[in-house]
């Protein structure tokens, strides 16, 4: 709910009508520079910032934060059933999504109440809450890096000034993050595909023992792999395990 006033607001802020000095200019879109040689921003600017940051709050949303590893393993577990289109992908994304706000919830609540609404009551410019509001991000993504995928970003973009995690910069903690999480993503899928890939080879021979080899063995195990993630409480088990995998 917090989320969503707060995007009103701005929204709100975003078609105030803007005020024109005695002159002409556009009074609301000033930059001014303080004595401390700080820059300082209109409201007016900082929404037109807001909002034009907003357009990258989906790759945000994918690839900053835990979605990328549950739709990934989602997706495996999918093609290890044996179903082709069930569950949709909208069906996948939406769950995904939902598991995402689920485990990053106490991440967006620290965003918030240190960053958002600091800088809604005029406690924090917008340059200070951006430094506050990541760092809750930071050290999720920190959390879940693997070291040796760290390092090797670090060596590729030339930092030798970088002595502990805490110092790596944005730029390079993201792609790091990023291929840990398809690295954790693909492991667990793994471990999912195996014990179906056992039953289709069970299947498979006894139909080649029996002979009916123009049989299609994916045809005749699809329902009891289905009837065995049922019953063994498959959903259940892997979104548990899903979550858990982030310490939730």
């Amino acid at each position: 709910m917090k989320k969503w006033i707060v995007l009103t607001l701005l929204t709100a802020l975003f078609f105030t009508p803007y005020s024109f000095a005695e002159d002409g200019i556009l009074k609301a879109v000033t930059v001014t520079t303080g004595a401390d040689g700080s820059t300082e921003y209109s409201v007016t600017m900082q929404i037109l910032l807001l909002m034009t940051a907003m357009s990258f709050i989906p790759a945000m949303v994918i690839m900053l934060t835990s979605f990328t590893r549950i739709i990934v393993v989602l997706s495996i577990l999918r093609q290890a059933l044996g179903l082709q289109q069930t569950p949709s992908n909208q069906v996948l994304i939406g769950m995904s999504m939902f598991m995402t706000f689920f485990i990053m919830a106490p991440v967006f609540d620290k965003i918030y109440d240190q960053a958002v609404e600091p800088y809604i009551n005029e406690s924090l410019t917008m340059q200070q809450a951006y430094e506050v509001g990541k760092e809750p991000l930071r050290a999720f993504m920190l959390s879940q890096v693997r070291t040796t995928d760290l390092e090797t970003f670090i060596e590729i973009s030339g930092y030798t000034n970088i002595s502990s995690p805490e110092q790596v910069p944005m730029s390079v903690l993201v792609p790091a993050f990023i291929t840990s999480e398809l690295k954790t993503a693909f492991q667990i899928g793994f471990m999912l595909f195996v014990p179906f890939l056992v039953l289709d080879l069970v299947v498979a021979s006894i139909l080649m023992a029996m002979g009916m080899m123009m049989l299609s063995p994916m045809i005749v195990s699809l329902p009891f792999k289905i009837m065995l993630f049922v019953l063994v409480d498959g959903w259940g088990l892997v979104m548990g395990t899903l979550a858990n995998s982030f310490g939730t």
